[in-house]
């Protein structure tokens, strides 16, 4: 049964334990879809999908279901007939969805050149976007039609499981990654971001080993994990067998000397991992968690840690970001893109070069305008000018792969870093190695919301009690 059906089940469930008094958590522990570097392209086709039941639907879920089997056209004069002349609210963690609903109207237009819809998009700050959603689940007919969120966990637990978000999938979407919208179980991605290791090169260091980052006397740059969640979730992830496996890996991989640092913490930390129901590597997880929870120095934002590295004065420090920065780095005598090391980038280099994250689309489960939000998000993740808000730059990847073979054609990020002639390579660090690559020989920690859903209690009260590093 999908996704969405059971959490209207769950949220039901939920409520009647809450009246009741009594409370506690039945589901079985999460599958790990970690080992699976392309989860959104990892449902077996079903030609023959079954007929829903909607018995246990609300309005929005059914109308969703019929959506599923529709094509472009069909939806598209769903959402002109239903929208036209209104305003569709949206709210999400990308402010580009702003930039987006103009090139849906668009589109919308080219079908009925009477078309006309005005928008509003909002992007709540510090991760309030829950608290909005929320409350606006509470009333009869919501304002928001649907979101782009992220932060799996969160979704998981507060979203999806209490039935205020609803997945749509797109039949070309589903099609284009050889499934149905029937058979395919999860949370739809509108893109995978990275980030990854980047450390200045203007000095004489190099970091060839992810234990590097967390050796004595390093202190990377990266945004807090309280002020992005997305990076506690990283965290979390490290702990599933699949990627404590590669740390194990990477470790294995260090000098005697190297080891004997690490060893003494990693010796610490078995215990711990086994009270926490971890895996065979799991003390490797939770060493490398707790060196980097108590050396990254805190920062707000991704773009000031990028502003910080490409400057030549920034020399033989790191940090965890966002790869998509370098595209804004504006090449001055002391700034410029060759100041910096995409570590996985270099010849030799082991163990995780970053981590993934998604975007994902929902359709609010009491939202005033469906048809044209599951367009909309029919738009976004089946057409190349859909996503090309996001498109245009490197580290941000289509879920759907003839949109991403698209977006390549189109702006060209394996060959971003290329000089004008095409041939002189002129910023190595800005040629993007694409998801395939990424994902694969570049080592990239994918975030699984289930999993993180999962180990949040756990492993998560156990990251509150380390100790923070302090620059100060």
């Amino acid at each position: 049964m999908k996704k969405r059906i059971l959490a209207l089940t769950l949220s039901l469930a939920m409520t009647a334990g809450l009246l009741a008094g009594c409370g506690g958590d039945n589901n079985p522990p999460a599958e790990s879809k970690a080992a699976d570097p392309a989860p959104a392209q990892s449902q077996a086709a079903d030609p023959a999908p079954a007929t829903p039941d909607t018995s246990n639907m609300s309005e929005v879920q059914k109308i969703i279901a019929e959506a599923e089997t529709m094509s472009w056209e069909d939806l598209a004069k769903k959402a002109i007939e239903e929208s036209n002349g209104k305003t569709f609210f949206g709210v999400g963690n990308s402010s580009r969805g702003k930039s987006a609903l103009p090139l849906f109207i668009e589109a919308l237009q080219a079908i009925d050149s009477g078309y006309n819809m005005e928008f509003e998009w909002q992007q709540p700050k510090n991760n309030k976007i829950f608290d909005q959603l929320t409350a606006d689940s509470l009333k009869p007919e919501g304002t928001f039609a649907m979101t782009l969120i992220q932060d799996g966990n969160q979704i998981e637990s507060k979203m999806v499981q209490t039935g205020i978000l609803d997945t749509f999938i797109p039949k070309e979407w589903a099609e284009a990654n050889g499934t149905t919208a029937d058979a395919y179980d999860g949370f739809l991605p509108l893109q995978t971001l990275n980030k990854v290791f980047m450390y200045n090169n203007t000095g004489s260091k190099t970091y060839d080993n992810c234990w590097d980052f967390v050796a004595e006397g390093e202190h990377g740059l990266y945004m807090d994990i309280d002020s992005e969640i997305v990076g506690k979730n990283f965290l979390y992830m490290l702990t599933e067998d699949t990627y404590a496996g590669w740390l194990k890996e990477a470790f294995d991989a260090l000098s005697a000397e190297e080891q004997a640092y690490f060893q003494p913490v990693i010796n610490e930390m078995k215990s711990e991992a086994e009270d926490l129901g971890l895996g065979a590597n799991g003390a490797y997880a939770l060493a490398w968690i707790k060196l980097w929870v108590e050396s990254y120095n805190a920062q707000t934002d991704d773009g000031p840690i990028c502003n910080t590295l490409v400057d030549k004065s920034a020399t033989d420090q790191f940090g965890l970001l966002v790869y998509s920065k370098l595209r804004s780095v504006e090449e001055s005598s002391s700034v410029s893109v060759n100041n910096i090391n995409v570590a996985a980038y270099d010849d030799g280099y082991t163990g995780i070069g970053g981590y993934g994250y998604c975007h994902y689309l929902f359709v609010t489960d009491n939202s005033p305008l469906p048809w044209t939000a599951c367009a909309f998000i029919r738009y976004m993740t089946c057409d190349v000018d859909g996503f090309s808000a996001w498109g245009k730059d490197m580290g941000g990847y289509s879920s759907n792969p003839t949109v991403a073979e698209g977006t390549e054609a189109k702006y060209g990020h394996s060959k971003g870093g290329m000089a004008e002639d095409g041939t002189t390579v002129q910023f190595e660090a800005k040629n993007d190695r694409g998801y395939d690559w990424w994902t694969g020989e570049g080592k990239l920690v994918l975030e699984d919301p289930e999993y993180c859903a999962d180990v949040a209690f756990t492993v998560g009260s156990w990251i509150e009690m380390l100790t923070k590093y302090s620059a100060g």
